[in-house]
This record gives C-alpha cells, structure tokens and sequence, in this order.
C-alpha cells in the first residue's frame, strides 16, 4: 500500500521543465435513483483559469448496479472549452465507463475504465487534447474510512491513452493525479475537495496544471449500497 501512495504523490515531480498554470474547478449537482438498482446524476462543472471560465459542461449519467463491486454507467456532456480568441469551441461527448469497487479492511479499492469520444465540435484546431478528443482512460483509486471521522482521504491516478492512429496516437498522453478527501457532512450531501496535478506528455508542447478541485452534490433517495 504505501509504494502505491508512493508513486501517485511524487507524479507532480514530472511538472519540471514544462509550462505550469493554475486552476480552480467545481463540480455541482443532483443524484437519485430510478429503482434499486438503476442511478442517475447530473451536475455542471465548470473549470476557472487564465482565462476566466476556462471551460464548463452540463452533463448527464445514468448507473447500473450489476453486482456490489461492478456498475457501468453512460454519461452525455456538451462542452464549451474558451478559445484564445475569445470563442467559445462547442461540443459533445460521450463516456462509457466501467466501474470496480472492493472494500478491504478500511481501504476501499476502486478501478475504473472509460473510454470517451467527442463530435460535434465547432471550432476544431485540429490539434488533439486528450481533454476533448477520443480516449481511454484507465483510472485506479483508493479510499481509507477513518474511524468516527467525516473526512475519508482518497488517492487517484487516471491514465489517458490515445488510441488512434494519427501522428502522437496509440500511446499514453497524460496523467491526471488527485489526493484529496470526502466529507461525510451530513446524509443527503456529498462533498469532496482536493489537488489534481494534470501533466500532458508524448504530445507537442506539453503542459502541467496544478487544480484545486471542488464538488458538492446533493443527493435525492439515494443510490444502494
């Protein structure tokens, strides 16, 4: 366990000799269930930057609970991504994500695949971003419930590859680390906060952001266990 914290906390040293910025991204939103098994959310996020409102997206998700530790799940999001000539590149995408959760102990191991793919786009540079163009992302988490604590920490890195054939595709381009925590505030909400150090690599002119990330949700019925 603790060479794997190890290798998520030092991710962030890779950030030297590449352009660094800063951000603040939020997440608000609403969940609830359809029957036992079959979940839904939604949620807009929004992603603060040098430019102000950086990005932002409404989205939509529907879960499946097919065992305790496996749920798929369809997520359908449009993008606006600010351009640096002040237009605003509009899009959809959509994810398709498998999801793994098994509680050890007081860990809780999580591991999810996702693999999205973007279109309609309006202001296309052609350029690929592993933010917004086609992607599978490979993500391994984990989580430590502290005993008679609202606060559970969670460590996350998640992998994005580039599986088509162009120029830079079919290889790894960015690695995306989260160490932050959950708050068990009170039944209804979920809140979590935490740093995301977000480093592109195997692409022209690679870049690092260093994110405080935020997100609130409030939770209507509630999803099993």
């Amino acid at each position: 366990m603790k060479k794997y914290l190890f290798i998520f906390l030092i991710l962030p040293i890779f950030s030297i000799g590449q352009t660094n910025s800063n951000m603040v991204w939020t997440e608000i939103g609403l969940e609830g269930s359809f029957t036992k098994k079959l979940s839904w959310a939604a949620d807009v996020t929004t992603r603060f930057g040098n430019l102000g409102v950086n990005t932002f997206f409404p989205q939509v998700a529907v879960k499946y609970k097919v065992t305790k530790w496996f749920r798929p799940s369809v997520d359908f999001r449009t993008v606006f991504n600010h351009q640096n000539d002040g237009n605003y590149d509009y899009s959809n995408r959509l994810n398709i994500n498998a999801d793994f959760k098994k509680a050890v102990s007081k860990f809780e191991l999580g591991f999810r695949i996702r693999y999205q793919y973007s279109f309609g786009s309006v202001f296309s540079t052609g350029s690929y971003d592993p933010d917004f163009d086609q992607a599978i992302r490979i993500k391994p988490s984990i989580s430590y419930d502290i005993k008679k604590s609202i606060l559970t920490p969670v460590i996350s890195a998640e992998f994005f590859y580039d599986p088509s054939f162009g120029q830079y595709g079919r290889q790894f381009t960015k690695i995306r680390t989260f160490v932050g925590v959950k708050m068990d505030w009170k039944k209804p909400f979920d809140i979590s906060a935490g740093y995301i150090f977000d480093g592109k690599m195997n692409v022209p002119n690679p870049s690092n952001r260093h994110i405080l990330a935020l997100s609130f949700a409030y939770k209507i019925g509630g999803e099993e266990k």
